[in-house]
């Protein structure tokens, strides 16, 4: 969204709360969700009433599953490219789970492993798992068997033919997969948060519809809507500076 849409649309809304006398518990005043953002961030970065140990809480548990749930993937999806026998034993299995409503699976999780980060940490990385398992198995796949014969002719290793050609070949995939993986797993985190935490900006949200704080409902998704744009710009900056030959709009 540009600065000018942006603009115009708290626009719409400032408006729409003034004009139409929208009800503050449907639609707060864009002012009371400034004063929310600020009574949370012009505290101690250590004070428990703010914003920071929380979204701190969060960050961290959304990294590491990303972090797992993506390497997992990848491995996973690169035995299936390489393996016709491991592709038919785990694809069927895979695309069944992939049909799962993930989310719906998060309460099974959180009495497994409790209301602490593991569960977290496991919602999150499930749910950015599934992208990159297929998208870099697709991507494996996608090479032209030309180039395979050529890595053939010339004495080349498995591994070498995976790392120089394949791998290259799968990495406008497997970005693709990482720009969704990056939302599913903070998704995945504050869905845990609302299932049941200590910390996090899910438990922040729950708090203030607790006590119909709208405006602070409000203030807790513009932070995490921030967080989820930060992350996207650094997935896309690593892969201009990574996969700087592909045009993604050719995939």
């Amino acid at each position: 969204m540009t600065l000018a849409g942006l603009a115009a649309l708290i626009a719409a809304w400032w408006f729409s709360v003034r004009l139409l006398h929208v009800p503050s518990y449907i639609l707060p005043d864009p002012l009371a969700v400034v004063r929310a953002l600020w009574s949370g961030l012009a505290v101690s970065p250590a004070s428990a009433t703010g914003y920071y140990l929380p979204l701190w809480s969060t960050f961290c548990n959304a990294a590491i599953g990303f972090a797992i749930g993506t390497g997992a993937g990848l491995v996973l999806g690169s035995l299936m490219a390489e393996s016709r026998t491991i592709e038919r034993l785990v694809m069927p299995y895979a695309f069944a789970l992939q049909s799962l409503p993930k989310v719906a699976i998060a309460p099974l999780i959180v009495i497994w492993l409790g209301f602490g980060d593991g569960s977290k940490i496991a919602i999150a990385a499930l749910l950015s798992f599934f992208p990159i398992l297929i998208n870099s198995f697709t991507g494996l796949r996608a090479v032209e068997p030309e180039r395979i014969d050529l890595m053939r002719s010339l004495s080349a290793s498995r591994f070498e033919t995976y790392r120089i050609v394949k791998l290259p070949n799968a990495a406008p995939y497997i970005f693709a997969g990482l720009d969704m993986a990056v939302v599913y797993a903070l998704l995945g985190t504050i869905v845990a948060e609302f299932l049941g935490a200590q910390s996090g900006m899910g438990v922040v949200i729950t708090q203030a519809q607790a006590v119909t704080d709208v405006a602070g409902v409000f203030a807790a998704l513009v932070i995490l809507g921030a967080m989820g744009i930060l992350l996207h710009a650094v997935v896309r900056r690593l892969e201009k500076r990574v996969v700087h030959w592909a045009d993604r709009n050719k995939r």
